[in-house]
């Protein structure tokens, strides 16, 4: 769930309207950056793939999970 983990990163950075954050806030747009990609999306489609044919997917998406682990929250 790429756009989740996108929508999760936008919110975070509106919250961040400190001087001292916005080197965050940068960092945390680089990735949103990242995940837009046609290049992360084919990576993260190809592992999709090879997961599926494994049978080794899970319940979180790698860029929801990455986005969490950026957010502090729970991972349900």
């Amino acid at each position: 769930d790429t756009d989740r983990a996108l929508v999760l990163l936008e919110e975070y950075c509106k919250k961040l309207r400190k001087p001292e954050e916005q080197q965050l806030k940068k960092a945390i747009r680089k990735v949103m950056g990242i995940f837009k990609s046609s290049l992360f999306q084919a990576l993260l489609d190809n592992f999709k793939k090879k997961a599926t044919r494994h049978g080794t997917t899970s319940h979180t998406s790698l860029p929801a999970a990455l986005a969490y682990d950026v957010l502090g929250c729970p991972k349900d």
